[in-house]
C-alpha cells in the first residue's frame, strides 16, 4: 500500500500450500457448504440456517456448537478429522496458490490465496488498523490449535503488484476454474489453482516488494501471531492463510459496522445523548435515514439510532464535550473518527456501556441491526463508513482505530479452501 520496498526479505512472502477442498460428490453442493466469516454470522438463527444447508457446512468448523469453549474446539477438531477420513475434504496433490474471483452484480474482484509469512510487526510489512479484544483472539487461537488448521482466509489489501495482477488475470481469463458457484447472497465465486513454477516465482518476486493493509480479519491476524510466538521458528505456524487483493486494480468496498446495544432502551439512549448531540427524528425509510446520516457526516460526527420502528439522527455534537472526553494524546485524525467519538464519548461516558458481548454487539448488516434492536427492546447505532484513505493513513502512522471500525469487502467465503498445518 506504499512505495515498493527494496529489501525483498522484508516484503510480502506468499507461499503455496496443499489446500483442503470439498469433494463435490460427497456433499449436496459446494454453495451449500460455504459460510461468511465467523464474525459475520450474527445470530443463532443464521448459524442454524448454515448448519442445515448441508451437514458438512464449514460453519460447523468455524463456529462449532457445544456448551463450553473446550468442548466446542474439540468438536471442531473431531469434525475436521472425520471429514478428512471420510473423503469429504481432500488435499490437493501439489502445493498451489489459488486465484480467487468474486462477482457481485457489476462489482468484481480478483486476488490470490496463499500462506503468508508472519513478519515482525516492526518491519511494517502487514499493517493493522484496528484494536482487538483478547477474548476473541484466545478463542480463535484455541480453535486453530485444536484443529491444526487455518479454516478461513483473512482479507489483505495491497497496491500496484503488476506482475501478480497479470498472472491472476491470465489464469482467470484463460483456464478452467476448479470450482464455480453462486452463494445465496447472489455473489459468484470462482477458484483456480496456480502451480506453474515460473508463475509462482514471478508472484514471489513481485510481492516481496509490497506491504499490505489488513482489510478484514484483525482478530485472526492477532491469533496467527500468538500461535507463532508459542512455537520455535521454522514451523508451519510461521505462516497464515490470507487472500491478497490489489486494490489499485480491484477496489474493495468499505462499509460500516453497526452497534447493537440490547440492554439500553432507545428512549434512555436518546435522552442521555441530548447532553452531547442534537437529536431529531427522521421521517421515511431506512435508506432515507442512511442518506441523512451520510449528509450529516459531511459536517461532523453523526449517528442514527433505531429500535422503536423509526430513526433518530444524532448530529452537531458539543465540541467542548468531545475535546474533554477524547484522549488528548491521540492524533487529530483519530479524534475525528465516528467510532472514536462513539466509544470514548457515548458508550464510555454517556451510556456507560461496558465493551462486552452482553452489552455491545457488532453487526455488519444494517437491517439485521435494526431488527435485533426492536426485538430486544434495545438500541441500534448505525454508522457511516470510514474512507479507505483515512484507514490507510492512520495505519501507516501505527495508530489503531477502535475495533470494528470498518468492513471491507466482499469478504472471502469460508469453505472454498482450508490450510491444514499438518500438510505444511
Amino acid at each position: 500500500m506504499s512505495a515498493p520496498r527494496t529489501d525483498a526479505d522484508h516484503g510480502l512472502r506468499l507461499v503455496p500450500f496443499r489446500g483442503l477442498r470439498y469433494v463435490p460428490d460427497r456433499i449436496g453442493s459446494l454453495a451449500a457448504v460455504t459460510s461468511p466469516p465467523y464474525d459475520v454470522v450474527v445470530s443463532p438463527e443464521g448459524q442454524r440456517r448454515l448448519e442445515t444447508a448441508d451437514p458438512h457446512n464449514v460453519v460447523r468448523l468455524i463456529l462449532p456448537d457445544a456448551e463450553t469453549p473446550v468442548a466446542r474446539h474439540r468438536k471442531a477438531a473431531r469434525t475436521l478429522a472425520g471429514w478428512i477420513d471420510d473423503g469429504v475434504l481432500v488435499a490437493d496433490p501439489e502445493p498451489a496458490l489459488y486465484v480467487y474471483e468474486q462477482r457481485d452484480g457489476e462489482h468484481f474482484q480478483r486476488g490470490v490465496i496463499g500462506a503468508l509469512r508472519l513478519s515482525p510487526p516492526e518491519q511494517g510489512v502487514v499493517l493493522p488498523h484496528e484494536d482487538v479484544m483478547p477474548g476473541p483472539v484466545a478463542d480463535r487461537a484455541a480453535l486453530m490449535r485444536a484443529t491444526g488448521a487455518n479454516l478461513e482466509p483473512l482479507l489483505l489489501a495491497y497496491r500496484d503488484g503488476e506482475a501478480t495482477a497479470r498472472i491472476v488475470d491470465r489464469t482467470a481469463d484463460e483456464s478452467e476454474p476448479l470450482l464455480s458457484i453462486s452463494t445465496e447472497d447472489g455473489i459468484r465465486h470462482r477458484l483456480w489453482s496456480l502451480t506453474d513454477p515460473a508463475d509462482l516465482a514471478a508472484v514471489d518476486a513481485d510481492l516481496a516488494q509490497r506491504q499490505a493493509l489488513i482489510a478484514d480479519g484483525h482478530h485472526r491476524w492477532a491469533t496467527y501471531r500468538r500461535l507463532q510466538a508459542a512455537q520455535q521458528p521454522g514451523t508451519p505456524w510461521d505462516y497464515g492463510l490470507v487472500l491478497l487483493v490489489d486494490t489499485a486494480r480491484y477496489p474493495l468496498r468499505v462499509r460500516a459496522i453497526h452497534r447493537l446495544l440490547p440492554r439500553l432502551p432507545l428512549t434512555d439512549a436518546l435522552d442521555a445523548a441530548r447532553t452531547v448531540f442534537r437529536v431529531r427524528p427522521l421521517a421515511g425509510s431506512m435508506n432515507s435515514a442512511l442518506a441523512a446520516l451520510a449528509e450529516a457526516t459531511e459536517h461532523g460526527n453523526a449517528f442514527v439510532l433505531a429500535g422503536d420502528g423509526g430513526f433518530h439522527l444524532l448530529d452537531r455534537p458539543d465540541q467542548d464535550r468531545l475535546d474533554a472526553d477524547l484522549p488528548a494524546h491521540r492524533p487529530e485524525q483519530w479524534r475525528r473518527l465516528d467510532a472514536a467519538v462513539l466509544h470514548k464519548v457515548l458508550l464510555d461516558r454517556v451510556w456507560q456501556m461496558p465493551d462486552t458481548p452482553e452489552y455491545i454487539r457488532y453487526i455488519h448488516d444494517t437491517a439485521a441491526a435494526v431488527a435485533l434492536a426492536e426485538r430486544h427492546g434495545g438500541t441500534a447505532v448505525l454508522m457511516h463508513p470510514v474512507r479507505e484513505e483515512v484507514v490507510l493513513e492512520l495505519a501507516r502512522q501505527g495508530v489503531m482505530m477502535p475495533r470494528k471500525s470498518t468492513s471491507f469487502g466482499p469478504k472471502p467465503a469460508g469453505g472454498l479452501v482450508i490450510r491444514s498445518l499438518a500438510l505444511g
